[in-house]
């Protein structure tokens, strides 16, 4: 078995941890779990978020902003779920600490995972340019992020 040096957004592997109970499933991950090659996250479950839960979206930046305490993560019912999504990416920083995790391959667009692109605050499906709160901790932090769309693409080309 390779050494496991890559995290991967459990959704990714077909894990139901998106917000509405469901997952986002590339086989191309879920092979890489059956390897053995992969450590599985999802940021809102360690950050303690319920799933079900309504969706969420960073307000007033992004998730440097919501480091540095100048946006926050609200709900779409208005809920400021902050704290979940530092809680979540502080827990996910120091799992990838303790095992040496070099690479986070992260869901694109979300509030914890998006990697250069996530949604702006509207629930209009609205992108800006940025990175979500865990994504950002661990950059921040000197972990390689990459999104999902960006690491297929390259997997596809390399084919």
């Amino acid at each position: 078995m390779a050494q496991r040096t890559m995290m991967v957004s459990a959704c990714l592997a077909g894990v139901n941890c998106v917000y509405d109970g469901s997952h986002n499933r590339q086989s191309h991950f879920a092979g890489l779990l059956h390897d053995g090659e992969v450590f599985l996250f999802c940021p809102e479950v360690l950050g303690g978020m319920r799933i079900p839960h309504p969706p969420s979206e960073i307000r007033g930046g992004d998730g440097f902003a919501v480091l540095e305490g100048r946006a926050r993560v609200v709900s779409r019912d208005g809920r400021d779920v902050t704290e979940f999504f530092l809680l979540g990416a502080r827990k996910t920083l120091a799992f990838a600490r303790k095992h040496g995790v070099k690479t986070a391959v992260m869901k694109a667009k979300s509030p914890s995972c998006g990697c250069g692109k996530i949604y702006d605050g509207t629930f209009t499906k609205t992108l800006i340019p940025g990175f979500g709160v865990t994504a950002a901790l661990l950059k921040q932090n000197g972990i390689e992020v990459v999104s999902d769309e960006e690491y297929l693409s390259v997997v596809k080309t390399e084919e």
